[in-house]
């Protein structure tokens, strides 16, 4: 369907990408109740094909848009980073599906994939991910749009996300009723660990994509009692802070152009914590510069598998930050013109033109003994042996890049830094 000329229309992406448990979190109250009616109840995909393997070509290119991500969010700010590349591209690739056009090519450049690899690429890539006992990593999608006479939403995009994202669809009155449902559901697919994201719907709201992720798993090696013992964290200012590190020895080591590090394993190995630690004399905002997509993904690929006396040390962190700027520096440039935005695919309003006004990203992750555990929300108004007796040691004593990463395709979904860790 096509846009009428509209005047101000946000479609809302909000992301979560909620969390690593590594001691396996849940709701603990029971899901929230949503009063709005999901019209895709009892709806199946209209898609013939089963989902396939993911390619590895689209895992290259979803690691090099959560790397470009990752750089302009990191980019001159001394505080801890944590961003959810998965979450972040689920999103917009739902919302891409209402794009056309310019706005659709620009799309499509940032994101890394044209609209069609990016839905094969979702539909495959969630399809594979595994779950356990101990492990879990789930993913939940959802539109909702305004019941409003003046607004029309184009079925066949329902229909796409519906097909490809699973989603979940709802029409209601944007009124304190769904500023409810909507953190309701946040609250439920993000287990808990985010209890709302919206503090209210502005009157000229018409639509919210929103994804979640939510991710539970144990340590394959817990921490017992005498492997954590306090040390000195040294800040980049050459100040130090006492913290508790974890210790541990693994058997795969990274090493990359200006970096060493480890992986460290969830339960039965399906899931990895990664850790880049600057070389000496390096930053870590210099590392994150000069991380180059294929050459992460091969350091992830590719350990050097020796002794590896590692140290961890015990981390809370909350970050929050507003992604249309680092998206307009991207290439992603008409999606926030209220004049340039064709989402001509998704649907029409009398009321103006439909475009993204903001992209806001808020993001939690607490390491310790037992596991992790992360939580990110955005919101768019719219990853050779060595001599057995050498050891390498790798401790993160001091500012380092982490990730969290599948090990089937090595994909970081969450990636940060730990600047300031918890005193």
């Amino acid at each position: 369907m096509h846009i009428r000329n509209i005047k101000r229309l946000a479609a809302i992406m909000l992301l979560l990408a909620a969390a690593t448990s590594l001691v396996c979190c849940g709701n603990t109250g029971g899901a929230p109740t949503i009063a709005s009616v999901n019209l895709m109840e009892g709806i199946s995909s209209k898609l013939a094909s089963s989902p396939a393997a993911p390619s590895k070509e689209g895992a290259v290119r979803a690691a090099d848009f959560g790397l470009r991500l990752f750089k302009k969010c990191a980019d001159g700010v001394n505080e801890n980073v944590l961003v959810s590349p998965l979450s972040v591209l689920s999103a917009l690739s739902m919302t891409a599906n209402g794009a056309k056009g310019e706005t659709l090519a620009q799309m499509e450049r940032t994101l890394g994939m044209s609209r069609d690899e990016l839905n094969e690429f979702y539909r495959n890539y969630a399809a594979l991910l595994p779950s356990g006992n101990k492990y879990k990593l789930d993913q939940a999608n959802s539109i909702w749009f305004k019941s409003d006479a003046g607004f029309a939403v184009n079925g066949d995009f329902l229909q796409t996300n519906a097909d490809y994202f699973g989603a979940e669809i709802y029409k209601a009155a944007f009124d304190e009723g769904t500023l409810k449902d909507i953190n309701n559901w946040v609250k439920d697919k993000t287990r808990g660990m985010i209890p709302a994201i919206l503090n209210e719907i502005p009157a000229e709201v018409k639509m919210y994509l929103i994804n979640a992720l939510a991710f539970d798993a144990e340590w394959e090696a817990l921490y017992y009692k005498e492997a954590v013992r306090p040390g000195e964290f040294t800040l980049e200012d050459g100040t130090q802070r006492s913290v508790e590190f974890m210790y541990s020895g693994e058997a795969e080591y990274l090493k990359g152009e200006g970096f060493t590090g480890f992986k460290k394993y969830y339960k039965d190995r399906k899931y990895a914590f990664a850790a880049l630690l600057p070389d000496e004399g390096t930053t870590v905002g210099e590392l994150i510069a000069s991380l180059d997509p294929a050459e992460l993904m091969r350091a992830l690929s590719e350990p050097e598998y020796c002794e590896v006396d590692a140290a961890i040390p015990k981390f809370e962190s909350s970050y929050s930050d507003e992604l249309s700027e680092a998206l307009n520096a991207m290439g992603m440039t008409d999606v926030f013109d209220p004049s340039a935005a064709d989402f001509g695919a998704l649907g029409s309003s009398a009321d103006g033109n439909i475009f993204i006004s903001r992209v806001l990203h808020k993001t939690y992750i607490s390491v310790d003994e037992k596991g992790t555990k992360a939580a990110a929300v955005t919101a768019v108004e719219m990853p050779t042996e060595c001599e057995p007796a050498e050891i390498r040691t790798v401790h993160l004593d001091r500012p380092f890049v982490y990730m969290l990463i599948d090990c089937e395709t090595n994909l970081p979904f969450f990636i940060g830094t730990m600047t300031y860790p918890a005193k």
